[in-house]
């Protein structure tokens, strides 16, 4: 038996023999993996047939990277319900649209035409910034973003800061040290801030709009909601991460800026019903595979606490 899964399954018979446990147990897993991750991490779990949850640093505001673009494609499902827009739309895209960083659309030719649909579905499992400010651009701009976001409940718990152009502009004269300070230390060069908690309760709401168990109202209609998943589960990015050491499928989208930004927010299917697992790793300290490997192993300790024996 390997040392990890003697400290698993220590961690498991805690749970067993001590009284009240269950309500504590998860807790207690949090705060001892958390204390060791070689950075700033905040975490929010919940079991969404059970109810239980925990959570470190879950109401604190962290750099989100491309996690933010979820409430974006949020609101773009929403609005498409509403035929205020169209995911059928045919969009070409222009040198002009072009943006670095991840994803694919910068490869292409200049005239590519794709649906809007095909542009959210980029935003998500490429993490396309080229799809991303397309996207930002059709529901309205950063403005109608976080006019819907305050609207919605998120007001002070999640934010679009700005587009990914403006972001990549503030970077370009910066260098080294630098760029990893801003990215760790100022909320200027964060595209959004969010809350482990917030990005999970709106995690939630996807997964039962698509179960088809949301209270009203409703985050979209349920063929959104859908389809939403579907993205999320065709996430390209972020292997190392939660679905690392798991043999359960996991939708899920992250948000990077290496080599001390590695957040990776989604839902867990384990067999004991699915898993809300928000996990935001800010100002990383380290060998950054090894900080990813952690999330991925925090994952698996999350997995086994549900799938496990306990009382």
């Amino acid at each position: 038996m390997t040392m990890r899964n003697v400290t698993v399954c220590a961690i498991l018979m805690l749970l067993v023999v001590t009284p009240g446990a269950q309500g504590q147990g998860l807790q207690r897993v949090l705060d001892a993996e958390i204390a060791r991750f070689p950075g700033k991490a905040g975490v929010w779990v919940k079991h969404l047939t059970t109810g239980e949850e925990a959570g470190v640093r879950a109401d604190e505001l962290f750099n989100t990277a491309s996690v933010i673009k979820i409430p974006v494609l949020v609101l773009a499902m929403q609005m498409a319900d509403k035929n205020q827009l169209s995911l059928a739309e045919r969009i070409t895209i222009n040198a002009a649209d072009f943006r670095g960083g991840t994803g694919v659309f910068r490869y292409n030719d200049p005239g590519l035409q794709l649906t809007f649909r095909d542009v959210l579905l980029q935003m998500i499992i490429t993490s396309d910034n080229t799809a991303t400010d397309i996207a930002i651009g059709k529901v309205g701009g950063t403005a109608r973003v976080n006019g819907w976001l305050v609207v919605s409940g998120y007001g002070g718990t999640i934010k679009l800061n700005m587009t990914t152009a403006e972001l990549f502009a503030k970077y370009a004269p910066l260098q080294g040290t630098a760029r990893n300070d801003k990215t760790n230390n100022d909320r200027n060069y964060w595209l959004g801030e969010m809350t482990p908690r917030a990005t999970g309760k709106m995690l939630e709401s996807i997964q039962r709009c698509s179960d088809g168990n949301a209270p009203p109202p409703a985050v979209a209609s349920k063929d959104a909601c859908t389809d939403m998943m579907r993205m999320l589960r065709g996430q390209q990015a972020g292997a190392r991460r939660l679905p690392h050491f798991l043999s359960v499928p996991v939708a899920h989208k992250t948000g990077d800026f290496p080599p001390v930004l590695a957040n990776d927010v989604g839902i867990v299917f384990t067999r004991s019903g699915p898993v809300v697992v928000s996990f935001f790793a800010n100002a990383i300290d380290g060998p950054f595979a090894e900080a990813e490997d952690r999330i991925g192993r925090i994952a698996q300790l999350i997995v086994e606490y549900f799938d496990g024996s306990r009382p």
